[in-house]
């Protein structure tokens, strides 16, 4: 009975031992200086080569550029990304809602003020350049706002009003009529008069003339200014000035001119309005965006996001369309996105740290607990292969 009972005995607590000594002594053991034969364990004292391994094996097995590619795919599905997209967005929303630092008011109002105040400046003085700027948007102005444009009855009675009171009145007038009648041009006239008239006009010219009358008319409205002022004021009543004035104004229109004219006026307008921007909207955009309170304007369009009905409505379809604009990218895309990321991802580097970073007692649990009952039938496995061994002497002992 022997034999068997000590095979049994000696495989099973050799391999017992033998799997023990995987991982144990965790730490070298010394005896006077010298370390011992395997000591620490096989995989402690190759851990680093086992990380190493692993690393190798994963990444060239498992997580390959392919597998990568086919998770990246899985992950990145149209109907993950847009609902990622929509939380981010209304993660962006709640965060301007709940922003008391007004930072992202702050942050709203640089851009505007750099947007109108120095990019729109320089671009709008590059494309006013082109002769076809603003073409498509003052033509319809020109043709529907202008070309149609008629004086009311009312208006153009205040703009005769006006023209009397503030642009001729009789004061204007009369210092015209002064101006105008100098010596010369009185001479030129009495002349004129006198050689071109003819009949009874030619009698009154030559006997006459006009010199001497226009000459007190000079000189009663340099006299008399407060009277002459008056009898132009009576003359501009009673010969009905204004009222014709205003009759011509009150059918004045840009439909009554022809139609080359019309467009020449059209093409006028557009281009004094792009050498205006040329020469002064860069100038002018300016001064509007220092003379506008750009913090106000930023919180006063994000109350309006906070508040706004369609902003709310819009994010699933925006967070959609992303998600679509997103999809068509990677599907393009992915196998060199995935490439240039393996490297920066660094996926072996990870695994051979963790690895290494794990104590040799950690990786004995570890695999101890995947495979516990496979390495107890090791053990077991060596006694019975111990007792088999033993019969076997017991059989060869008895035949001899």
């Amino acid at each position: 009975m022997v034999p068997p009972l000590a095979g049994g005995v000696i495989g099973y607590f050799t391999n017992d031992l033998a799997i023990k000594m995987l991982f144990r002594p965790y730490r070298p053991i010394k005896i006077g200086g010298r370390k011992l034969p395997f000591t620490p364990g096989l995989i402690p004292s190759n851990q680093a080569r086992l990380a190493r391994r692993v690393a190798d094996t994963i990444m060239g097995s498992l997580l390959t550029p392919e597998e990568l590619q086919n998770l990246a795919k899985r992950l990145l599905q149209t109907e993950r990304t847009q609902a990622a997209i929509l939380w981010l967005l209304k993660l962006a929303i709640d965060q301007i809602q709940s922003d008391k630092e007004q930072k992202t008011a702050r942050i709203l109002a640089g851009i505007l003020q750099d947007l109108l105040g120095k990019s729109l400046p320089r671009l709008m003085k590059v494309l006013a350049r082109r002769e076809d700027f603003l073409q498509e948007q003052l033509n319809p102005i020109f043709d529907q706002v202008l070309l149609e444009f008629k004086l009311t009855e009312e208006q153009a009675r205040s703009l005769a009003d006006w023209l009397f009171q503030r642009v001729v009145p009789p004061e204007v007038i009369r210092l015209a009529i002064v101006d105008f009648l100098t010596d010369r041009n009185i001479q030129v006239i009495d002349e004129g008069f006198r050689e071109k008239s003819s009949g009874t006009y030619w009698v009154v010219a030559n006997l006459l003339g006009l010199r001497n009358s226009l000459t007190r008319l000079r000189t009663y409205c340099l006299d008399e200014k407060s009277e002459t002022n008056e009898r132009i004021g009576e003359l501009i009543v009673s010969l009905g000035v204004k009222e014709s004035v205003t009759k011509w104004l009150r059918g004045l229109s840009l439909q009554n001119l022809p139609v080359l004219t019309v467009r020449q006026l059209r093409k006028t307008m557009r281009d004094a309005v792009r050498n205006y921007i040329q020469s002064r909207g860069a100038d002018l955009l300016q001064g509007l965006g220092e003379s506008i309170d750009w913090e106000n304007v930023a919180k006063l369009v994000l109350s309006r996001l906070r508040n706004s009905a369609v902003v709310n409505s819009s994010l699933e379809v925006v967070s959609k369309e992303l998600a679509l604009v997103l999809d068509r990218y990677l599907e393009k895309d992915l196998e060199v996105i995935v490439t240039m990321a393996i490297p920066i991802l660094n996926i072996d580097r990870v695994i051979v740290e963790r690895v290494n970073a794990t104590s040799p007692r950690d990786l004995e649990i570890a695999i101890n607990g995947i495979v516990k009952s496979e390495l107890q039938a090791i053990v077991n496995l060596g006694g019975l292969l111990g007792v088999v061994v033993g019969c076997l002497q017991v059989v060869l002992l008895l035949l001899r």
